[in-house]
């Protein structure tokens, strides 16, 4: 077949190789972006022989070659990393059990940073930690709490550089009934600490119910199961809105829905998830993530770009197959690991570039339309993603654990994955593949994305720049305008069609952030990565009023950020006189 060249940006190139390429010993680049996707194809594809001596490897390397190449499709960074190199580490995401004694907290460490210098990102829940001033029978002291084992963490996190590539990540949970929740709240106030991690409260049911009535709610020392205090339910939640509002952290996690569809229960429950939320994992398990580029599954007809729906199914399931090839190849950092992984065979396939899907198709994200879009989508990449695990299953045969779960319980047919779908942010991806991020709304027409090691990369969106061009609006006094401003809403030059297609973030309330997120989450297996933003003079209420909206709409968690509470932000207007 015809050797595909990547059609690479700028910005994709500089990523690529500050991040990505093989290097010599003296720093030098010396791997080419398409020997890159040939070697990780290559090395996926072997997996075949594993199910069939005779499989056409070859032809999937080909194929695994055609569907990066022409950026259809992207794995997540470890594996585009490390696939054919020493490490064959292949998993971004990992859940570590953080138990209530010294050695399991320092066992928990030293795992982490194997799992950072790898290439991964981890979470924990810190709940089972007795809290502080409890008592140390075996010493006859008292306990510093969770928060103070987090700062342990946290340090090795900053000393340890991901593979010499990646900075690493963290997720710290804690339940809303422990009894130090208040200090966990609020730790983020000093700028300097948990730099490395993203906070989350795992909330219950019955304590979003008990916010509602204002009713009181138990503390519990997890050490002696003892109610300690009986709060407000609606004071701590008051409290961590405020949190958020001033600092981003923490967002919740709806811990009652996500063990609603954990698909092995009688394994453990899930307490936790990797660093951006989108995998929620039980305790050593892992996962590899992957997305398809939306932008790519578009056709023409009659004039108007609708979705190529066979293109879509075709990519879908070759990705799947993709995905579930990566586990059998991946050389994971610990034996407990590979054990529980290869036990469920969890992917979480996903997508990127939805946005600019909308924009192409003339839908305001904003919109009925936007959300019907979304939930046709969603529904059908997770139909197909099932389909495409029970062909597998069909060879391959279920992932070992099928006969305990609830997949099973339900009759379903058998399935190779314990879960198949996953919105992850795409951050670095969304660069490479040149779409927008996730299912993230545009952040501004023009801005400066402060990527790794402090990398600013300029970019004006293509998409306008060519709608522009088309409607006559492409002055420089717009040009000059792009730069001073998130929003175009404001710019009268542009044609008001041009201005609805091309809302950001800030233009968008919080209850369509929402209503979004939620419209992926209803075909989604595990769970969607978004952010929802706000402005810099939204309100406390704000907040509380769109914590509420989420858990209302059924999602499985929530992140929230007003532009402006963090010192440094990864997005940012191109002129900062004026932003």
């Amino acid at each position: 077949m015809p050797v595909r060249i990547p059609q690479l940006s700028r910005n994709a190139r500089v990523i690529l190789n500050h991040r990505y390429l093989r290097k010599n010993a003296a720093g030098r680049v010396i791997e080419t972006p398409a020997r890159l996707f040939r070697r990780v194809a290559r090395n996926i594809a072997e997996s075949e022989r594993s199910y069939d001596p005779d499989a056409p490897v070859q032809a999937y390397a080909d194929r695994f070659y055609a569907l990066m190449a022409g950026l259809q499709f992207l794995p997540n960074s470890p594996t585009l990393m490390n696939a054919g190199r020493e490490l064959q580490q292949l998993s971004a995401c990992f859940v570590l059990p953080v138990a209530d004694s010294l050695e399991s907290i320092f066992d928990a460490v030293k795992q982490t940073a194997l799992i950072h210098q790898s290439g991964g990102g981890t979470g924990f829940s810190f709940s089972r930690l007795r809290p502080k001033s409890d008592r140390v029978l075996t010493t006859s002291g008292v306990a510093s709490g969770p928060v103070s084992f987090m700062r342990i963490f946290n340090m090795a996190t900053e000393v340890i550089k991901q593979g010499g590539t990646r900075r690493g990540a963290n997720m710290g949970i804690l339940r809303v009934d422990h009894p130090d929740i208040e200090e966990f709240i609020a730790v983020k106030d000093q700028p300097s600490e948990l730099t490395n991690f993203n906070l989350s409260v795992a909330v219950t049911d019955d304590f979003m119910r008990a916010v509602e009535r204002n009713a009181a709610y138990p503390l519990i020392n997890p050490r002696t199961g003892r109610v300690t205090a009986r709060p407000k339910a609606r004071m701590i939640f008051d409290r961590i809105a405020a949190a958020a509002w001033r600092t981003g952290d923490p967002g919740l996690i709806f811990l009652d829905r996500i063990n609603r569809d954990n698909p092995t229960p009688e394994l453990a429950p899930i307490d936790a998830t990797n660093p951006c939320g989108e995998m929620p994992l039980l305790p050593y398990e892992s996962c590899n993530l992957g997305s398809i580029n939306l932008t790519t599954m578009t056709r023409r007809a009659g004039g108007r770009v609708e979705i190529d729906w066979p293109r879509l199914a075709d990519t879908v399931h070759l990705a799947v197959r993709f995905l579930d090839d990566v586990i059998d190849r991946n050389r994971f950092p610990l034996e407990p690991i590979a054990a529980i992984t290869q036990a469920n065979r969890k992917i979480g396939l996903g997508v990127m570039g939805f946005a600019d899907l909308l924009i192409l198709m003339g839908v305001p994200y904003d919109s009925e339309d936007g959300l019907k879009l979304a939930e046709q989508l969603m529904r059908f990449i997770h139909d197909e993603s099932i389909a495409a695990s029970q062909r597998l299953a069909q060879g391959r045969g279920t992932f070992p654990e099928w006969s305990r779960s609830r997949l099973a319980d339900r009759g379903e047919p058998p399935r190779r994955n314990a879960t198949t779908t996953s919105i992850a942010p795409t951050g670095t991806l969304s660069i490479l593949a040149g779409c927008s991020s996730g299912i993230e709304p545009l952040y501004a027409v023009q801005y400066v994305r402060t990527a790794i090691d402090r990398i600013q990369l300029k970019e004006t969106h293509p998409l306008f720049i060519r709608m522009a061009r088309a409607a006559g609006c492409w002055t420089s006094a717009v040009q000059r305008a792009l730069g001073r401003q998130e929003s175009i809403q404001s710019l009268q030059a542009v044609p008001a069609e041009l201005r609805r297609l091309f809302v950001t973030a800030h233009d968008i309330t919080p209850e369509w952030h929402i209503r979004m997120q939620a419209a992926f989450q209803r075909h989604t297996d595990n769970a969607v990565s978004k952010t929802i933003n706000f402005p810099p003079a939204a309100t406390v209420d704000d907040v509380k009023r769109s914590f509420l909206l989420a858990y209302r709409e059924d999602c499985k968690g929530i992140t929230v950020y007003r532009s402006g509470s963090r010192e440094r932000q990864v997005l940012a207007c191109t002129d900062p006189h004026y932003c």
